[in-house]
C-alpha cells in the first residue's frame, strides 16, 4: 500500500513537472515577447550578422532575448541569418518574430536627385541601404563593368536616372548598379531612342545636353525652350556656348569640383578641353552633372522655336530672355552685365 502511494505521487510529481517543461516551452515559443508601444517597428540585419547582432537589433524591442534565442536555435534559425529590413508587430511571440525575420524582408524607397557626381551618389545612396560608399564607388567605376555596359569614364554618370526606386535594404553595391542599368535600359524605350535619332543624337548625348539644359535654368517648364535653343545650334553647326561646361572644364581641371564659380570670365573660355563648348563644337563627351528626368524629355521633346541665345532675365529670376539674333542678344545681356557689376561678382 505504501509503495502504491509512493508510485502515484511520482507520477504525480512527474506529471506536473512535465506539464511545467511543457508551460515554459509554449510560453517561449508562443506568449508575446514585444516591449514596444507602436503596432509595429522595424530592425534591420546586415548580411553578415551573427546572432548577437540580432540580439543587439532586437534588445529595445523584446521583453525577454534568452526565450528568443532559445526559439531561434529550435528553428534553426542561428544558421540561417538573413539580412534585410523587418517588421515586428505589438504583441509577436518568438515564433512570429523569427518566421518573420527568416522570410519577410521588406523592400525600401530608394532616392536620389540630381547628383555632381558618382562620389556624391554614392554616398547618398550609402545613406539608405547596406552597401557603404567605397563598395559602391568602386562598383560605378569599374572598367570591366563599364565597357560590358556600353558606358565610359565620360558618360558612367549618365547611366544613373534621378527618381525614387524599391529595392531591398540589403542590397549590396553591384546589385545597385545592375538595378540601375536595368532602369537605364528600360527608359530607352523604341519612342525615346526613335526621338533621339531623329535629333542625330545618342542616348548618351542626349543626355550629356540634358545636363547642360538642367544647369542652364532650374525653372521645368522653361527647360524645353533652352533645349531648343541648343539644339539649333547644333543644327546650324554653331558652337554651343554654355557657361555650364567652361565651368566644369575649369573643376575637372582643377580636380576641385566644390569650388563656387558664380561668373564665366573671357580668359576662362580659352581653357583648352573637350567640355569647353567655346572652343569645341558639339555635345560634350559626357554629362557635366546628373539630369533630372525632366531636361532629358526636354531634350526628346524640345519647344520648337527660332531662338539661338538666352541670358538671365534680371526682371524675373529663374527664367531668362531669347534672342533670335546676336544683336538681340546683345542687348538683353548688357542688362545682366550691369546687374552683375552692381552685385560685384567678380568670379
Amino acid at each position: 500500500m505504501h509503495l502504491k502511494k509512493v508510485l502515484w505521487a511520482t507520477a504525480i510529481l512527474g506529471l506536473l513537472i512535465c506539464g511545467f517543461i511543457a508551460y515554459q516551452i509554449y510560453s517561449a515559443i508562443f506568449s508575446p515577447n514585444t516591449k514596444f508601444n507602436n503596432e509595429e517597428a522595424f530592425v534591420y540585419i546586415s548580411s553578415d550578422a551573427s546572432l548577437s547582432d540580432v540580439k543587439n537589433s532586437l534588445e529595445p524591442l523584446v521583453k525577454d532575448l534568452s526565450t528568443f534565442e532559445a526559439v531561434a536555435e529550435r528553428k534553426g534559425y542561428v544558421t540561417n541569418i538573413k539580412g534585410g529590413k523587418f517588421a515586428i508587430r505589438k504583441g509577436m511571440n518568438n515564433n512570429e518574430i523569427i518566421n518573420s525575420l527568416r522570410s519577410n524582408n521588406i523592400p525600401v524607397k530608394v532616392s536620389f536627385n540630381n547628383q555632381e557626381s558618382l562620389p556624391l551618389l554614392a554616398g547618398r545612396i550609402a545613406e539608405q541601404i547596406e552597401a557603404d560608399s567605397v563598395s559602391l564607388l568602386k562598383a560605378f567605376n569599374d572598367t570591366a563593368f563599364l565597357k560590358e555596359s556600353g558606358f565610359d569614364d565620360d558618360t558612367k554618370l549618365g547611366m544613373y536616372l534621378p527618381n525614387t526606386y524599391e529595392l531591398f535594404w540589403n542590397t549590396n553595391a553591384q546589385g545597385f548598379r545592375g538595378r540601375m542599368l536595368k532602369e537605364y535600359n528600360r527608359y530607352w524605350n523604341e519612342d525615346r531612342l526613335q526621338k533621339a535619332k531623329q535629333l542625330n543624337l545618342s542616348p548618351a548625348k542626349v543626355i550629356a545636353l540634358a545636363a547642360i539644359v538642367q544647369k542652364e535654368t532650374a525653372k521645368a517648364d522653361e527647360r524645353p525652350r533652352v533645349a531648343g535653343v541648343y539644339l539649333n545650334r547644333i543644327r546650324r553647326g554653331m558652337l554651343l556656348q554654355a557657361d555650364p561646361t567652361v565651368i566644369y572644364a575649369i573643376k575637372k581641371e582643377t580636380g576641385n569640383f566644390d569650388t563656387i564659380i558664380k561668373r564665366v570670365l573671357y580668359r576662362d573660355l580659352e581653357m583648352d578641353s573637350p567640355y569647353n563648348t567655346y572652343k569645341y563644337k558639339g555635345v560634350p563627351p559626357g554629362p557635366i552633372a546628373m539630369p533630372d528626368i525632366s531636361s532629358v524629355e526636354a531634350v526628346l521633346n524640345p519647344e520648337k522655336h527660332d531662338y539661338l541665345y538666352f541670358v538671365v532675365d534680371v526682371s524675373n529670376f529663374g527664367y531668362h530672355m531669347f534672342a533670335k539674333s546676336l544683336a538681340q542678344h546683345n542687348r538683353n545681356k548688357v542688362h545682366y552685365i550691369r546687374w552683375l557689376d552692381s552685385k560685384k561678382v567678380l568670379r
